[in-house]
């Protein structure tokens, strides 16, 4: 899509608010989400998601461990390790723990700080990549932004994610004994740990907001409409996460874990992480498809003519651009090949094979000298 053919996304005729949107629009959205949700594969890419999202987890793990110790939380850094052994298994655990434990005691973890967040920010990075892929294509837009306009603003993405889930963590992990402390040193003792007890949570629900709406507004190639902290997809996306991981918890607690450990042995803890991990990946891709969606019906409803690609316009072309002139031209070069015969693939010199291989037309009294003579 070029900027002169798309709509400005803050077109005046779109509804601004969401009880603006009439009934057969709301229809309309949720029919084509599941539609366009199964029409682009949302499954692999939640896949290959998930692939990338184990890829970034020692990496991030080491970060995290950097960054908690840097702040004073060493027992927070130990908490971490104790859930990520759940999951993780044991061989690689053992590998990674010693690293961890040394981070946690350097002092001021600088040196670890720096290697973790460089290596985490270049594996993580490839998560949100992919996910930026991911909305390129729900959006219908091939990615236009160059490498390196692209590369830093993907980085930066992941480093303040990896710092709201640091957050996260401290927030975690910061409840019971070490709560009890902290509030204590204040004056607050039990009042405090109750009030936090029952605070955090509210604030952990913020924190999952804040990084749903950075990976949506920001991983897609077209200008959205202004920046809304809570869409209707992020809010679509908890809800349905927040649902499958109780289910899948309902149903392994039922179960005992039993078919797990039978089929997978040590491996079912594992095993449980990467569906619940795809199933989390699906949830994002849902949300992602419903608010692009909602969009369109916005657009239509406007009297825009969004019905086979959503009107928004590219943050940029420059790489997009690039790459079709590349195709075009390997198009002229696989015609030039094919009407030489094979003898070359530069279309100027089958234009010169081909005058040089015209006979010059003749006369008709040409003719009948050649028969002559």
């Amino acid at each position: 899509m070029s900027k002169k053919h798309a709509v400005d996304a803050e077109h005046p005729a779109k509804p601004d608010s969401i009880t603006d949107i009439r009934k057969p629009s709301w229809g309309y959205t949720l029919r084509k989400t599941v539609r366009e949700f199964m029409d682009d594969d949302c499954t692999d890419l939640a896949a290959a998601l998930t692939y990338y999202g184990v890829l970034s987890l020692f990496p991030a793990l080491i970060a995290l461990a950097s960054i908690l110790s840097l702040v004073g939380q060493g027992r927070s850094t130990q908490a971490i390790i104790d859930m990520a052994s759940e999951f993780v298994p044991e061989d690689s655990m053992e590998r990674l723990e010693p690293i961890l434990d040394n981070i946690t005691q350097t002092d001021a973890a600088g040196l670890g700080l720096v290697i973790g967040l460089l290596v985490a920010l270049w594996t993580a990075s490839n998560y949100v990549n992919a996910f930026s892929r991911a909305m390129n294509r729900i959006y219908e837009v091939p990615e236009g932004r160059p490498v390196w306009k692209l590369r830093p603003l993907m980085y930066l993405l992941t480093l303040v994610m990896l710092i709201l889930v640091a957050a996260a963590g401290v927030i975690l992990v910061v409840s019971g004994p070490i709560a009890e402390a902290v509030f204590g040193i204040i004056g607050m003792g039990d009042v405090g740990r109750t009030v936090w007890s029952i605070a955090k949570w509210p604030v952990l629900l913020l924190i999952v907001v804040v990084t749903i709406a950075l990976l949506y507004y920001v991983t897609p190639n077209v200008k959205q409409p202004k920046m809304r902290w809570v869409s209707p997809g992020a809010v679509i996306a908890i809800l349905v996460a927040a649902l499958a991981a109780l289910g899948l918890g309902i149903y392994i607690s039922l179960s005992g874990g039993d078919s797990y450990n039978a089929t997978y042995g040590a491996l079912a803890g594992v095993i449980i992480f990467l569906l619940l991990l795809w199933i989390l990946n699906l949830a994002l891709l849902f949300g992602a498809e419903f608010d692009a969606e909602l969009e369109r019906a916005r657009q239509l409803q406007a009297g825009i003519p969004a019905e086979e690609t959503v009107q928004l316009p590219p943050r940029d072309t420059k790489a997009s651009d690039k790459k079709a002139r590349k195709a075009q031209e390997d198009v002229e070069r696989g015609r030039a090949l094919r009407e030489s015969r094979g003898r070359t693939a530069d279309p100027d010199e089958v234009d010169d094979l081909h005058v040089s291989s015209r006979e010059p037309e003749r006369t008709g009294h040409d003719a009948d000298e050649a028969r002559h003579r």
